[in-house]
């Protein structure tokens, strides 16, 4: 008989994973959320500074070990022998971000063969994403074989946008074919609108901004347009994802430099940004380190990051009618108040007062813990 995933001792396992890394989190169902019992993450996965952190509930370091993890599995195994020695509970559900669903798969839902043949057909609309999240949940679905796997959709949260933000200016065929706007950060806005709950106003804005980052103009806490399109390389600057170009960028790359679409793909998704920008450094902590020294480079890039944002919130702010509430969130958004203030500077002349912006801390991991716990009640 399945667990009651109501139970408390129904452990959901959550697996969030990166290009170089793996959070996780194991989470049991508390008196009104869900609460985590260990979470971590196994980092710069593949390179020689390669680590892997496991803390309990209360913080306290469980596993800190500087090593070497030549791929997402060998994470994967580390992390269920470190379940199995400190919980000694094996998760009756593990929830997977998958970043995009492609153009059928629309919900978050129960993992099925059907379901990964539906991923294996969307790869080309996220070469770099797809078959990432297919391994790992191949690995997963291999060590936890007792569990129900869960896929959570990065673009889920978008199915709100109207026509009008969704639907590309190009011919209808492609269209029909699922080239449009997608959006992306779907889990780490989801989270804020379930924390903000009733404090939510009609008209907010929400700006992740991490080395992936997009900005998302909601009403009444829909989504009714975002920066991210087709992928997630489509937008504002990122650490080293390009974001919007016009297309003749393209062909001129393409003709002139002789580049294929692999290495456009790398190129736009690797070698750009806030990388390019500074000759070598995405990592915005470090490039306002740069900065107070008055390396041009660095403040430029900085400029263009900052300058990026506040076009997308001035476009927001007039696609709303007005604004109620700017969230910041994601690592530099939460924790970068030089980026904030950049951001919003001169946009008091919007209606945008310092009383109206907020920093909160993204909570993606518990929000597919949520999402899992919801869909195991269903009937089947």
């Amino acid at each position: 008989m399945a667990q009651d995933p109501a139970a408390k001792d129904a452990l959901i396992l959550v697996l969030n994973s990166g290009s170089s890394s793996l959070k996780f989190g194991i989470y049991r169902r508390g008196v009104s959320d869900e609460e985590p019992v260990l979470t971590g993450s196994a980092e710069g996965i593949g390179r020689n500074n390669g680590t892997l952190s496991i803390r309990s509930s209360d913080g306290t370091a469980l596993v800190e070990k500087g090593r070497i993890h030549e791929s997402q599995s060998d994470a994967l195994t580390a992390l269920a022998a470190a379940i199995q020695e400190h919980i000694h509970a094996a998760p009756v559900a593990v929830g997977h971000r998958v970043v995009h669903g492609g153009p059928r798969l629309l919900t978050h839902q129960l993992i099925t063969p059907q379901v990964l043949d539906q991923l294996r057909a969307a790869v080309h609309f996220a070469p770099l994403h797809i078959p990432q999240a297919l391994a790992i949940i191949t690995e997963a679905q291999a060590i936890f074989s007792s569990a129900a796997h869960y896929a959570c959709f990065d673009d889920a949260f978008h199915r709100t946008m109207p026509e009008v933000a969704s639907h590309l200016p190009i011919p209808q065929g492609y269209f029909d074919a699922g080239i449009r706007r997608y959006g992306f950060h779907g889990l780490s806005y989801e989270s804020l609108v379930r924390r903000l709950g009733s404090r939510l106003p009609e008209r907010a804005i929400f700006a992740h901004l991490g080395n992936g980052a997009s900005l998302c103009a909601l009403r009444n806490g829909r989504s009714i347009d975002t920066t991210m399109g087709l992928t997630p390389t489509g937008g504002i600057p990122m650490g080293t994802r390009s974001g919007d170009l016009d297309p003749g960028v393209f062909l001129y790359l393409m003709r002139n430099g002789k580049l294929d679409a692999d290495e456009l793909e790398d190129l736009l998704n690797h070698q750009s940004g806030l990388y390019a920008l500074s000759a070598g450094e995405s990592d915005v902590e470090a490039l306002e380190e740069r900065a107070v020294r008055k390396d041009p480079l660095a403040v430029l890039a900085l400029d263009v990051f900052a300058t990026s944002i506040r076009k997308a919130i001035g476009a927001y702010v007039a696609l709303l009618g007005g604004i109620d509430l700017l969230v910041f969130t994601g690592g530099i958004g939460e924790h970068s108040e030089h980026i904030r203030s950049a951001a919003t500077a001169g946009l008091e002349v919007l209606g945008l007062t310092a009383d109206k912006i907020q920093a909160v801390p993204t909570e993606e991991e518990k929000q597919i813990a949520f999402h899992c716990r919801a869909l195991m009640r269903q009937p089947t």
